[in-house]
């Protein structure tokens, strides 16, 4: 009878078990559904993504930061820098293309693992605006600065004033100025942004987005680049998304928070920045005679990238893939 009776309450303790660990894995946010799936290896890190063809330079130097165990901060921050320096990049700081003014006008921003954030708009004259943003981001209460504002605070914290507009893109300008016709077309305007992803060996998240914007766009236009939510969102707990392209379709979808949260439903990286581009599809007429790209990463290494045209590539760094360029996919 006493076995029997022990053998009841251990059945009984048993379901109750059972029954607990049922209702708290029901319970476990849909970001950690990877794990729930049987997908227990540890995450494919560290890796670094960026857009376009530029971004092999950038993630050569990303890549010095994360092989040395560093931050992923310290790697996507020192990644893009290279491109804002290349007089030879005409969409990324020093050598981009102006507004219809003939100005130079950068736009900047960067997210860490735990939701730090820091970005400066219409900003001139300074070489290195994502530095400006981390700045922002660690050393003030606010987001975003702007215009003189930006300038005055990235001149105070030692940054030089220089001449960002070369004489390639003065060339350009002025070869513009003899129309001066404003219609958007596909691959016409160089609005290829720098966005970087990077997860590091400590499974940290961080992203950072750089561009000096549409060419001979309105003076003080300022696109999805510097807008936390738009252009660049990082969510440590589900992955991180960056966008490339016309900003104001990316800005009217919010388009890379959108991204992230696709990924936190379950959706692959590559499943959610079609998603994106999809909604885009729906909200924006004029999506055909656009470019409008998405790049994502999430908490496991994976990574996908979708756009509206052909065209669209970009570069990925790890432990397996040394640096290679992929084309996206594309609705169009």
């Amino acid at each position: 009878m006493n076995n029997r009776r022990k053998f009841l309450k251990i059945s009984a303790l048993s379901t109750a078990f059972l029954s607990y660990f049922r209702a708290a894995e029901a319970t476990v946010p849909a970001q950690n559904s990877i794990l729930l799936k049987g997908k227990t290896s540890p995450p494919a890190q560290p890796i670094v993504i960026s857009t376009w063809d530029h971004g092999l330079a950038a993630n050569q130097a990303a890549w010095q930061v994360l092989t040395k165990g560093g931050r992923a901060l310290d790697a996507v921050e020192n990644g893009v820098k290279i491109p804002e320096a290349d007089p030879k990049v005409n969409s990324v700081g020093y050598g981009g293309y102006p507004d219809r003014d003939g100005k130079v006008t950068l736009d900047a921003c960067i997210m860490d693992e735990n939701d730090n954030c820091g970005a400066v708009a219409f900003l001139e004259h300074i070489m290195h605006p994502i530095s400006v943003a981390r700045l922002v981001m660690e050393s003030t209460p606010h987001v975003m600065l702007a215009g003189k504002g930006a300038l005055e605070f990235a001149l105070s914290k030692g940054f030089k004033k220089k001449n960002l507009l070369t004489p390639e893109a003065e060339k350009a300008w002025k070869e513009w100025l003899k129309t001066a016709k404003y219609e958007p077309k596909i691959n016409s305007e160089r609005h290829d942004t720098i966005g970087m992803l990077a997860l590091d060996a400590n499974g940290k998240l961080s992203g950072a987005c750089t561009t000096s914007g549409m060419a001979w766009k309105m003076h003080g236009r300022i696109g999805d680049s510097p807008i936390i939510g738009a252009g660049l969102y990082v969510d440590n707990e589900v992955g991180a998304a960056c966008a490339t392209g016309v900003g104001e379709a990316v800005i009217r979808t919010v388009g890379s928070h959108l991204v992230v949260e696709l990924m936190r439903q379950g959706k692959s990286p590559q499943e959610a920045c079609r998603l994106a581009v999809e909604r885009i599809q729906k909200k924006y007429r004029e999506y055909r005679d656009i470019q409008v790209g998405f790049l994502a990463l999430n908490k496991a290494g994976e990574y996908g990238a979708f756009a509206i045209q052909k065209g669209f590539n970009y570069a990925v760094y790890s432990n397996g893939i040394a640096n290679k360029l992929f084309d996206a996919e594309s609705m169009l």
